[in-house]
């Protein structure tokens, strides 16, 4: 039998990834700088920013313009960065860096990434982050 939802466990990395997404998404929303919006959360430590928080929001910015071409340029026809939900567009910016930059086996990041995107955006959100993130692994480890 299952815990119910409220007392499952949550990795540790699982986290790293939600907190990170929240700084990306609290960035892009207020037009702020993310070493700000991180800075601000690292000070506050409320919770603490955990060292893999830190890596992937630092990653994701210092590889934004490599990251935000490999998503428009796969993403479905007629769909811009813009015109995505904000949060999308962060998990994929985040799962893109995790899968090529950070190490992580890249089904590992999609798979985190999709779960995200189910518990946080739009009922199309999960598929449509699978099948662009998909692409961009393919292409980049044939």
């Amino acid at each position: 039998m299952t815990p119910p939802e409220s007392t499952k466990r949550v990795p540790t990395r699982t986290k790293a990834r939600k907190r990170a997404l929240d700084i990306l998404f609290e960035a892009d929303l207020r037009g702020l700088p993310t070493a700000d919006v991180l800075a601000a959360h690292t000070e506050a430590a409320d919770p603490p920013v955990r060292e893999f928080t830190a890596e992937l929001v630092t990653g994701v910015t210092a590889h934004a313009a490599e990251l935000d071409a490999l998503v428009g340029s796969h993403l479905p026809s007629g769909w811009t960065l813009e015109r995505m939900p904000r949060v999308d567009r962060n998990l994929a910016r985040m799962a893109a860096f995790e899968a090529l930059h950070a190490g992580t086996d890249p089904a590992v990041a999609i798979a985190e990434c999709v779960e995200l995107a189910t518990q946080l955006s739009t009922d199309d959100s999960p598929a449509l982050l699978n099948g662009v993130l998909g692409a961009i692994v393919r292409e980049a480890r044939p």
